[in-house]
């Protein structure tokens, strides 16, 4: 027993959603025009701040760095779980796995802090308007993004070191679409309390310290809002945080709802349901919120796509 506890295996089974191939011929068209709408979506996003002067500002510049990292989270599970369906192969090899695991981590990590960063950023347009450019100026912008990175990035290798020592038995089967790092620690022969203990640590990092920012953001931003006089003063302040509002409601509300799943049942399927709410829909629904509810952005995606039009 103790040789089957060391064995290092070389490849997971991914089991996906379903069995019948009629349902993964549909699963498959599904989840590919997900996953175009979500590449497009997310580069019209940062074409239009690349290239449109107007929105040359910090708000829109750390938008497009989410627009990044969504793109990026999406594309670390979808291509995956497509190849398998066309091909009929539920398996993922083991540095597949660790690099799903890395970059899932790196990427979602990278989300929390960016959203939280744009917190600030509309806690100091709306309560320090004199102030705004003086305080958000390139510098502190390029900080912050350093610092975003540097702590996903630092995270999510301590992630994947502390499943790189764990060992497995002959039981690989995921019931999941991607690698998983809850699902994968189930697997492990070997001890996983140190896993366990940093999947919590960072769970509060990450989730937790960054939520608080962004609530104490916005309980300044409301009292700024109150003191301002006009009606329409007020709608024009609140107006500028609609998107990232709608943005971090629907990121946490699905983090959470991953978590509460997880913790009211064992049943996997609930889980794979509530994943793809977070990994799936979250990154392609966000640059139409973004876009849907900013002029700026509506006009200069606009006017890419008339250009791309009139190109052909």
């Amino acid at each position: 027993m103790e040789s089957e506890n060391q064995t290092r295996v070389s490849e997971f089974l991914l089991l996906g959603f379903s069995e019948a191939s009629e349902i993964q011929l549909i699963l498959f068209g599904f989840f590919l025009s997900m996953y175009l709408v979500t590449f497009t979506g997310n580069l019209l996003i940062i074409l239009a701040i690349i290239t449109d002067p107007h929105l040359h500002m910090p708000m829109y510049f750390f938008l497009s760095k989410l627009s990044f990292a969504d793109f990026g989270f999406a594309s670390t599970t979808i291509p995956k779980m497509l190849v398998n369906i066309q091909m009929k192969n539920k398996a993922i090899i083991y540095t597949g796995c660790l690099t799903q695991i890395y970059f899932s981590f790196m990427f979602g990590c990278l989300d929390s802090l960016l959203l939280t960063v744009m917190a600030y950023d509309r806690f100091v347009a709306i309560s320090h308007p004199l102030h705004y450019t003086v305080i958000m100026n390139s510098q502190l912008c390029g900080l912050l993004l350093l610092g975003s990175w540097g702590l996903s990035f630092i995270f999510s290798l301590l992630e994947t070191l502390t499943t790189l020592r764990l060992s497995f038995c002959t039981h690989i089967e995921i019931p999941h679409y991607f690698c998983d790092p809850s699902e994968v620690l189930k697997l492990a022969c070997s001890d996983t309390l140190i896993n366990n203990i940093f999947v919590y640590f960072v769970t509060g990092v990450m989730g937790i310290f960054p939520l608080t920012g962004i609530l104490l953001s916005y309980s300044q931003i409301i009292t700024s809002i109150l003191r301002i006089s006009s009606v329409g003063g007020k709608y024009k302040a609140f107006s500028t945080c609609g998107s990232h509002l709608s943005v971090v409601s629907l990121f946490y509300g699905t983090a959470l709802g991953i978590y509460l799943s997880s913790a009211a049942t064992p049943s996997s399927r609930t889980s794979l349901v509530a994943s793809v709410m977070y990994t799936i829909v979250t990154p392609m629904l966000n640059p139409f919120i973004y876009s849907l509810r900013s002029r700026d952005m509506k006009q200069a995606v606009g006017r890419i796509l008339c250009r791309a039009a009139s190109s052909q």
